[in-house]
């Protein structure tokens, strides 16, 4: 008897390009929500946008959030609960889009994901990444019913955000190779269709790359695409595994020994280029990623990190310890292995 099931939950309108923040009310009433909304965004969001967006309503409610944290996520509940909205509008980046996610699923509420940076693929994905204190949480949450990606506000964004979103795509090249080592040796579950879309998003960035330009709407509408599509994948798969390996459990362990120095996407992408080398080693596709991460002006060493040699090393031996999920570091990697791959790709 054929018993397998699955249920995929994905956004049931993706709006991208010129000036569609202006037609975000016009996507909602197509969603047939009803209620107030509760506008959720942080501070500059909030500034650059946030009246475009609340003219677009009747009698909307504003809540701004200034970090990421589950203690946000509590306080915006609690506001919530006290204003009963029907559903939850994310404006912003990482922080308002995740924290809105959460309460949203906590509240049994839908919401629309607004991004101004195109800096992480949960712009689009069921999961939230939520830090406490040196840890970060990647917590389960269902998707936005619809994305509204305005390339104009995403063009505009600092460009540093917008390589950090880039070379977190790139990295979904390795997080695909671990994805599928694991289904061979522990019998994971895996998607071919999750799997060759989330290659697609990797492979679509390394190739434009030298075209993706700070201040243009094509580049922008070039990342969000991929952003979405990354997103997706996670959703299909019902996990992070698409868009998250080795690579993120270096970028893991970086923010437990040197918080705060560099943006997640960064720290993946030149965590992504020593985990290549480890798959595939001299002739594997790691030139390529750090050829493209440098033509996007993103990190490709600990220097450009802006941390030191000895912090990436401690990363990459000790990363296999932040969670139960097999990669290519399963059982971890000695100091001189990892200085000798570190060396080798000019990581170091």
């Amino acid at each position: 008897m054929f018993e397998k099931a699955k249920w995929i939950k994905l956004p049931r309108s993706v709006l991208v390009g010129h000036g569609v923040v202006d037609e975000l009310g016009e996507a909602v009433s197509e969603l047939y929500l009803s209620g107030r909304p509760l506008i959720v965004s942080s501070p500059t969001p909030n500034e650059i946008a946030g009246d475009r967006v609340r003219a677009q309503f009747d009698d909307p409610a504003t809540a701004v959030v200034e970090s990421a944290s589950f203690d946000a996520v509590e306080a915006l509940i609690e506001t919530a609960e006290a204003v009963e909205p029907g559903y939850l509008v994310a404006l912003g980046g990482g922080k308002p889009i995740d924290t809105a996610k959460m309460a949203a699923d906590h509240l049994g509420v839908g919401f629309v994901s607004v991004p101004t940076v195109a800096s992480h693929d949960g712009i689009v994905s069921g999961r939230s990444s939520i830090p406490e204190g040196d840890t970060r949480h990647s917590v389960a949450a269902d998707p936005p019913l619809a994305v509204v990606a305005d390339t104009e506000l995403l063009a505009n964004a600092p460009w540093r955000l917008t390589t950090a979103g880039c070379a977190d795509i790139i990295s979904n090249y390795t997080a695909v190779k671990d994805w599928r080592l694991a289904q061979r040796l522990r019998n994971v579950e895996y998607s071919e269709y999750a799997g060759a879309l989330a290659e697609m998003t990797a492979e679509l960035l390394v190739q434009s790359a030298d075209m993706i330009k700070p201040g243009l709407e094509e580049s922008s509408w070039v990342v969000v695409k991929a952003l979405v599509s990354s997103g997706v994948a996670m959703s299909i798969a019902g996990s992070s595994r698409p868009a998250s390996g080795a690579e993120h459990l270096i970028s893991h362990q970086l923010d437990r020994i040197a918080p705060g120095k560099a943006l997640h996407g960064h720290q993946v992408g030149v965590a992504s280029i020593m985990t290549e080398y480890l798959h595939d080693g001299e002739d594997g596709q790691w030139r390529a990623i750090r050829n493209a991460l440098e033509s996007l002006d993103a990190p490709t060493t600990a220097e450009g990190l802006g941390i030191t040699e000895a912090e990436l090393i401690e990363a990459f031996t000790g990363a296999h310890e932040i969670r139960d999920r097999y990669t290519i570091l399963q059982g971890g990697i000695s100091e001189e292995a990892a200085v000798e791959v570190a060396s080798k790709t000019g990581v170091i």
